[in-house]
């Protein structure tokens, strides 16, 4: 039975402790950055401050994860992961304790960049764990596993926000940040308890590490796959402010809600959906599938006029990105070597973030400028981008070598 897919997964030895504990965490990475907004906001009364704290944050959260990854791919996440989720904890407090002490707005970012710069990408860690409990003797099964993953960042995602917002809305946004590290620690610190399934460090073939980093970090397929994350990186950015504008003007002001709502679950359903098949397409065939759909769709977004329609259009573009997400796990981990698969599914989340703020800003000036199709029309070039990126890929990644052999 397909259904059993998921069911079998999470049966194998030492998984759910991993997974389960992987996907609290990152309710709580999730919550981190708006959980910041909020708490900025509440005692600066501006958002300008405050998004300079949260661009701050991710600014270095993207920067130090991969370091951070470096470290776990060496030393072993069992090692790394406790110092820095204290560490992490730590910056949580110092920021509080400057929000609450009035502190000037540079105190304040590096407050943030020092949040940022210690936060784990657990997803990262949780998917380099199923790799290295698969690859030998199930490696059929890591695209249900990349997609169970994929499933539970965009639960993490919808509920993290939520749960800020709720709290924020209800005169708690100092809880909203506690509550956002205590899960990210928690969640990171229950996994790093679990070595049975953690990935073995290079620090025990140190020549093999350096061998294979050179190897397997630069080639062409990872580079290409930087690129496929920063144009969805680009995006969900797009996406966030575009459909924001759009229901501004074209209302009601709950419709925003409602659609981005809409657009999750249908996501949330076709990744589940996506990990249950075998599919025969090999994934090259089926990544340009995705990225064709995805760009179908958000041409669809600048010929409509009413939320419903938006709303309808969004069906199609969130169904698809689950569905990306798998594939693009699924094709790193088929791209470089295992003794630097951490810092590669890093890299990645650090590309997506990048694009996510770009596009934060280029977005704006467009709908400033043409209205809110302005912005779709960042979000159809984007997955335009995609789609050209996902053809050369079907040359580079050599369908035939690359998914029949191991490295």
């Amino acid at each position: 039975m397909p259904s059993a897919n998921y069911r079998s997964l999470l049966r194998t030895p030492g998984a759910a402790a991993f997974f389960l504990p992987a996907s609290l965490g990152r309710v709580g990475v999730a919550m981190t950055g708006l959980g910041i907004v909020w708490l900025v906001h509440s005692h600066t009364g501006t958002f300008a401050a405050a998004g300079l704290v949260g661009a701050g944050c991710a600014v270095a959260e993207a920067l130090g994860a991969p370091q951070l990854a470096r470290l776990v791919d060496r030393f072993g996440q069992t090692r790394i992961l406790p110092p820095a989720l204290l560490a992490h904890a730590l910056a949580v407090a110092i920021l509080v304790s400057l929000v609450a002490a009035d502190a000037c707005a540079a105190l304040l970012v590096l407050g943030g960049a020092l949040v940022g710069a210690t936060l784990p990408q657990l997803g990262a860690l949780s998917a380099a764990r199923w790799a290295a409990l698969l690859r030998t003797d199930r490696a059929a099964e890591l695209p249900t596993a990349f997609a169970l993953e994929a499933v539970s960042n965009a639960v993490g995602y919808l509920l993290g926000p939520t749960l800020v917002s709720a709290l924020a809305a209800a005169g708690h946004p100092v809880a909203g940040t506690v509550s956002a590290a205590s899960l990210s620690v928690t969640g990171g610190l229950v996994l790093a308890a679990q070595r049975g399934s953690a990935p073995t460090p290079t620090s025990k073939d140190k020549h093999r590490a350096r061998k294979t980093t050179d190897r397997s970090l630069l080639r062409g397929g990872i580079c290409l796959l930087m690129g496929l994350n920063l144009a969805i990186g680009v995006y969900f950015g797009a996406i966030q402010v575009s459909v924001t504008a759009f229901v501004v003007e074209h209302g009601p002001p709950n419709a925003a809600a409602v659609i981005f709502a809409v657009s999750n679950c249908s996501g949330l359903l076709a990744g589940w959906l996506y990990g249950m098949r075998r599919w025969r397409a090999e994934p090259p065939v089926q990544l340009l599938v995705a990225t064709a759909t995805l760009l179908l769709g958000t041409l669809l977004l600048p010929m409509v006029g009413s939320p419903f329609g938006l709303g309808a259009a969004m069906i199609l573009t969130g169904a698809t990105v689950p569905p990306l997400l798998a594939l693009f796990s699924l094709l790193t981990e088929s791209t470089v070597h295992p003794t630097v698969l951490t810092q590669a599914f890093s890299w990645l989340g650090s590309a997506s973030a990048a694009g996510s703020a770009a596009a934060a800003a280029l977005s704006g000036r467009a709908i400033d400028t043409l209205g809110p199709h302005g912005g779709f029309t960042v979000t159809t070039t984007s997955a335009a981008a995609m789609t050209v990126l996902s053809l050369a890929g079907l040359r580079l990644f050599r369908l035939s070598d690359q998914f029949t052999s191991k490295k």
